[in-house]
């Protein structure tokens, strides 16, 4: 199973910036679909980014314009490039793949599209 690393996390002001990185264990650019989530606490877990393997990315109306998704496969990792920080950025973090068959049914910023997570980095933005 694909180990996932997430750093980058941390507190920052509001309109600040942060990059978050996710380092896999292997080669994941055969992926289906790799994607950052995020989670507040006392709700649920919801998508931010997504990086398909056969189409555009794809954003949560949240983050757009704001949030950059980008993978660098010499380097097995993936990025989040999030500008313009809000307080309600302030969430744990996750990166996330899909290394089954496509299932195309399942929408790309659904968690249940996803088969490997990683451990999370916190980011806190203050107003």
């Amino acid at each position: 199973q694909v180990q996932l690393v997430e750093s980058g996390g941390g507190s920052v002001q509001a309109g600040g910036s942060l990059r978050l990185s996710c380092a896999a264990s292997e080669d994941t650019s055969s992926s289906y679909c790799q994607a950052w989530f995020r989670q507040a606490p006392g709700k649920l877990r919801e998508g931010v980014a997504a990086f398909p393997r056969d189409r555009n990315t794809l954003y949560a109306d949240s983050v757009k314009g704001r949030f950059t998704i980008s993978r660098d496969n010499a380097r097995n990792t993936l990025y989040l490039d999030m500008n313009s920080l809000k307080p309600e950025d302030t969430a744990m973090y996750y990166c996330a793949g899909d290394s089954r068959p496509p299932r195309a049914w399942v929408p790309y910023l659904s968690p249940a599209l996803y088969n490997y997570w990683g451990q999370g980095t916190q980011v806190t933005v203050s107003s």
